[in-house]
């Protein structure tokens, strides 16, 4: 914890000695407030709480954020956001980062130092309160003091020269569909404390995505030719690296990535389908792609200490396959969607999504509509048409299978 500077040494022997504190309790602690303040020389940032808790506060560089985890909270009484940026604070983001863990993500407009952060017992009329006192410093100051706890930093081992996979193979034309039941992974995007998209009426992304992963779920399980596996069944955070290992890990046959987005224009809407290309089709699939490869950032992880992949030429072979394959996929789901929904113009687009990288998977990105769009949005929540939707995907994974069963026939 000294890496909050020396401005909070004293903080961090209180933080140290909090944290000895069990997480467990017999009901989940509860917000009830957020609020902020700018007194001039500080910005002060409250949570109101209905008992104490625990905490540890770290700060993060590219983009500026302050990160506080927490154990797992109720945050059904607390306000969505801040009205208007107060003082270096330009948002806020809080949701279940892991199960028993909560995380609050600050977004900063410039460089900033945590002076103090305590908790508050009850008094003057006011219950528990969670405070965090920010106020401004150098970048070169912020960061000698950013990074994670020293407990939370991850450690590189390293990697045998057997395990460097120079032996994987392209992927497998003949996968479960022809031996048994095909996997399929349904990847709901975002999640936990990444909300993603917000829509016209409040409505967040992670809640549509996850409820069409059932959707779709429960259609492909009720044909008993599939076994399907969601990234995740609840409101919890998972990293795009996380997601794709899952899928590799259960033997995938087939990736499919639900999302949907917002953009300035209300009357633009359509559901489209992105294939994974390093150089994207137009300008606004780089944006997208671009926007959705940060979510690890939005969720307050720290990947300074992340190390590139390993990549070879049969990487780069297998990713080539599984693209061609992903393609036709796509160009199919197209057409079996469009009988359903409103689709984008050039629905079949291109872009460098981080979900879409298993070299060996074939995978597609489903971005279901526009949430800005008050139509689109009011149907991405209605059940009837997410059931549509999930038939018509139900459909083109059929044929796609049944497409690979014919080739691999001699």
């Amino acid at each position: 914890m000294a890496r909050l500077g020396k401005a909070a040494a004293v903080v961090a022997a209180v933080l140290t000695a909090v944290l000895a504190v069990s997480w467990t309790a017999s009901a989940k602690p509860a917000v009830t407030g957020v609020r902020a303040y700018d007194h001039g020389t500080k910005t002060r940032f409250v949570l109101d709480l209905n008992e104490s808790v625990p905490f540890r506060v770290f700060t993060l560089a590219d983009p500026y954020r302050v990160v506080v985890d927490l154990p797992e909270l109720d945050w059904t009484a607390a306000q969505a956001g801040l009205r208007k940026a107060i003082g270096p604070i330009r948002d806020f983001r809080y949701g279940l980062f892991k199960p028993g863990n909560a995380r609050l993500v600050l977004d900063l407009a410039d460089a900033t130092s945590v002076k103090k952060a305590f908790v508050l017992p009850p008094g003057e009329g006011a219950g528990w309160r969670f405070v965090l006192d920010l106020v401004g410093t150098s970048r070169d100051a912020f960061l000698r003091e950013q990074g994670l706890p020293p407990d939370l930093v991850p450690q590189p081992k390293p990697v045998p020269t057997a395990a460097i996979p120079v032996s994987m193979t392209l992927p497998d034309r003949n996968p479960r569909a022809v031996r048994g039941k095909a996997v399929i992974i349904i990847d709901p995007g975002h999640g936990g404390v990444d909300p993603g998209a917000i829509g016209v009426s409040g409505e967040y992304e992670k809640n549509i995505t996850l409820a069409m992963a059932r959707e779709l779920k429960q259609a492909l399980d009720s044909s008993g030719r599939y076994k399907v596996v969601l990234t995740r069944n609840s409101d919890v955070f998972l990293a795009l690296r996380d997601r794709v290992a899952k899928a590799r890990a259960v033997g995938a046959d087939l990736f499919v990535s639900l999302h949907a987005d917002t953009v300035r224009s209300p009357s633009v809407r359509g559901l489209s389908v992105y294939t994974l290309s390093e150089r994207a089709s137009d300008a606004e699939s780089a944006a997208l792609a671009e926007k959705e490869n940060k979510a690890d950032l939005i969720a307050g992880l720290d990947l300074s200490h992340e190390s590139p992949e390993v990549t070879n030429i049969l990487i780069d072979l297998a990713q080539r396959e599984s693209m061609n394959l992903s393609a036709a996929f796509a160009g199919d789901l197209v057409q079996e969607l469009g009988r359903e929904t409103a689709l984008l113009g050039n629905t079949h687009r291109f872009a460098g999504f981080a979900v879409l990288k298993a070299p060996d998977i074939p995978s597609v990105l489903v971005e279901l509509g526009y949430l800005s769009n008050p139509q689109e949005e009011r149907l991405l929540r209605r059940r009837d048409h997410r059931a549509k939707l999930a038939s018509a995907l139900t459909r083109s994974i059929d044929r796609y299978f049944a497409n690979i069963q014919r080739a691999s026939r001699p």
